[in-house]
């Protein structure tokens, strides 16, 4: 047995402001849902669109200043690392959607760049390997040769691409 739940929401009627209205017709248009009403005690009809709103997601930097999130700026960031490269451009918006989705979900309207980056490094670590070593040079700002052998070393769990001749865990 199904059980159907109707909540009751309060709409105005625009020519008559009586508080109750009730729905005729629904439809999802885009990243919106519009909604056909009539006010229960005029009968006047008209339409209301309904859209989820997210909260101004702010982003903490490493310098402890706050910045409003780019999502354009993010997508430069990761498009940089996977420069020809056969990444499909697309799986780039995925993961904005991702970072953007888990902050709504969570209702987080702060971020750290490092935990962007965590989430960044994560996918990219599944999608690319050259993209991820591209990314994590610039994310974890690598200043000598040892940074990147590190970063190699730690990819991949069998250590098959360690360049490192005294490593005891790789397989050269």
């Amino acid at each position: 047995m199904t059980q159907t739940y109707h909540t009751k929401i309060l709409m105005k009627c625009p020519k008559c402001s009586f508080e109750e209205t009730k729905v005729i017709d629904s439809r999802q248009t885009e990243n919106k849902i519009r909604r056909r009403r009539e006010c229960t005690v005029c009968g006047n009809r008209f339409t209301t669109f309904e859209t989820a709103e997210n909260p101004l997601l702010m982003v903490i930097k490493k310098d402890g200043s706050i910045e409003p999130f780019e999502r354009n700026k993010l997508i430069r960031g990761v498009y940089n690392a996977i420069k020809k490269r056969p990444v499909n451009i697309h799986l780039i918006e995925k993961i904005a959607d991702e970072i953007e989705n888990h902050c709504a979900n969570t209702m987080v309207s702060h971020i750290s760049t490092v935990k962007i980056g965590e989430i960044i490094l994560e996918h990219l670590k599944k999608i690319d390997d050259v993209a991820y070593i591209r990314f994590a040079s610039v994310y974890k700002d690598f200043t000598d040769i040892e940074s990147f052998v590190k970063v190699i070393c730690e990819l991949d769990e069998s250590k098959r691409f360690c360049i490192k001749p005294d490593c005891d865990k790789c397989e050269f």
